[in-house]
């Protein structure tokens, strides 16, 4: 009997495989494959093993530099993989992946995948700037192939010299897992939650209101945005709802906690397993972001039909259509304003926006289209080097992770 080819893979976080790889891992096990995940321990990484029904190996894996703990990550590295001897290998997010890259060249997997899913580089300077340009280098160089999840992040990724154009592509329209229509598409039960959560908020029902989910950080570019609600605000009647941080959480800055705090009608949310009902409550979505590599946040919230504004940053610019499901716009507070009045005082164009942005998204994002691409991403490279392919299981997953 012909061993299904095992396909390995790595993440710093053991939050990643939980949220990022929702049910892509099950599908690749059902298509045929046997499914390993490294990443540290943690309880999202036993969650993955019980949900997606794949082996688990936890390795820690420091997220923010450190010699000493990544040399002794990287020899745990090599152990682990010479021990579950995979053929593939798609190692994300910075550590993991470039720590993930350089074990398994020293280990030998005949199929190395690097998945780039952006550069914390763009807005890093000095020093830490000059680690992550080597670390990008040096994941690059010991990949076979890397994988971006947007066409404006390849463009940057090249300009940047990190890697030759034909080493690296975009899968279709991007994305690395897809966003699940059924998670975000509006239901009565949808609207009742919708309703509940503006009560909660004692938002009136005549106001608009505008959205924002993220990290309350600067690269999300929250003062950007704050700045301009207060614009919004002198020309009509709004509330801002953000999802995300708590304000009592460390990884606030006091003078962004400080100033969401002082801002009138403006409200803070924990973050919500289910953002749903959160987006359905919204006349339209900030993301200023200063860097993506695909943003779940813009794709979901069109999934709501809610129109989204978005700075023209990396990543951001592939996940709205501007002009047709949303508008992109330049970093400036007076021109994110200008757009989001454009849409509480036009609910027409905000409504067919927003409906344009649902059919982009079931037509080009779903799951089953993003996992395919990857599924023919693998067996391709595997053919190339004459290394067995998977026999595809019977039955379908379609439908349990929607």
């Amino acid at each position: 009997m012909t061993r299904r080819p095992r396909l390995l893979y790595i993440t710093t976080l053991p939050v990643t495989p939980f949220l990022l790889l929702r049910g892509q891992l099950a599908h690749m096990q059902e298509l045929g494959f046997d499914v390993h995940v490294i990443s540290s321990p943690g309880p999202e990484l036993d969650a993955v093993a019980e949900r997606e029904g794949v082996t688990v190996h936890p390795v820690p894996i420091p997220r923010d530099p450190a010699p000493r703990a990544d040399l002794r990550s990287l020899a745990r590295l090599v152990r682990t993989i010479r021990r579950i001897a995979p053929d593939i290998v798609n190692a994300s997010t910075p550590k993991a992946g470039l720590l993930g890259m350089v074990a398994a060249r020293i280990a030998r997997v005949p199929v190395r995948i690097y998945l780039l899913r952006g550069l914390r580089l763009e807005t890093a300077t000095g020093k830490l700037r000059t680690a992550l340009e080597l670390s990008e280098r040096a994941a690059s160089a010991c990949s076979h192939q890397v994988v971006s999840v947007s066409d404006s992040l390849r463009e940057v990724y090249l300009d940047g010299g990190f890697t030759r154009p034909d080493k690296c592509r975009v899968l279709g329209s991007g994305s690395s897992n897809g966003v699940s229509p059924a998670r975000f598409t509006v239901t009565d039960a949808v609207r009742v939650q919708s309703a509940a959560l503006r009560e909660q908020l004692e938002i009136p029902p005549e106001a608009s209101v505008i959205g924002f989910a993220g990290r309350m950080v600067e690269d999300k570019g929250i003062l950007y945005l704050l700045d301009a609600f207060d614009r919004v605000c002198e020309v009509r009647e709004a509330h801002l709802v953000l999802v995300g941080d708590s304000l009592a959480g460390d990884s606030v800055r006091p003078d962004i906690r400080e100033r969401v705090q002082r801002t009138p009608r403006a409200h803070v949310l924990p973050r919500m397993a289910e953002l749903a009902p959160f987006y359905n409550m919204l006349d339209v979505l900030a993301f200023p972001s200063l860097r993506e590599g695909f943003p779940n946040v813009p794709a979901e919230c069109a999934l709501s039909s809610t129109p989204v504004v978005g700075f023209r940053s990396t990543g951001v610019v592939d996940a709205i259509a501007d002009g047709l499901t949303g508008k992109i716009v330049p970093h400036d507070a007076a021109a994110l304003a200008t757009a989001l009045l454009d849409y509480l005082e036009d609910p027409e164009l905000a409504r067919a926006h927003g409906e344009a942005g649902r059919q982009r998204i079931l037509r080009e994002f779903s799951p089953q289209t993003v996992w395919s691409q990857w599924a023919n991403e693998y067996i391709r490279m595997l053919g190339a080097r004459g290394l067995p392919l998977p026999r595809y299981g019977s039955g379908s997953i379609r439908g349990r992770y929607e």
